[in-house]
């Protein structure tokens, strides 16, 4: 696998995709965790600030850019955020339902 730069607003990030759209989908998984927890062990009963340091809050722009060769490339893919968020929401609706399948199943 290879290894990308993927950017957007502030969100700076390195992953290692099959390609440049996959690592921009699980950019947009990492961004989407700070508001849509899908592990539930991230879930937590005291508040955020006593879990140590607050975290920068991750805010997307309209468009990402991915490279194989580093930030701020001229020759980076740039791929539309809100195309991107939706690949990612129809894996989560996806990965939702075989997760009720199985779970009717057992």
């Amino acid at each position: 696998m290879a290894k990308y730069y993927v950017q957007s607003g502030n969100l700076r990030t390195i992953v290692q995709a099959e390609s440049s759209r996959k690592a921009a989908i699980w950019a947009v998984h990492q961004a989407m965790q700070q508001v849509l927890p899908i592990d539930e062990t991230r879930f937590s009963e005291t508040p955020s600030h006593e879990d140590g340091p607050p975290r920068t809050v991750i805010m997307l722009t309209k468009r990402m850019t991915v490279s194989e060769r580093g930030y701020d490339r001229s020759d980076a893919n740039d791929l539309s955020t809100l195309e991107v968020m939706n690949e990612w929401n129809r894996m989560i609706a996806t990965l939702d339902r075989l997760e009720q399948m199985m779970h009717h199943a057992a």
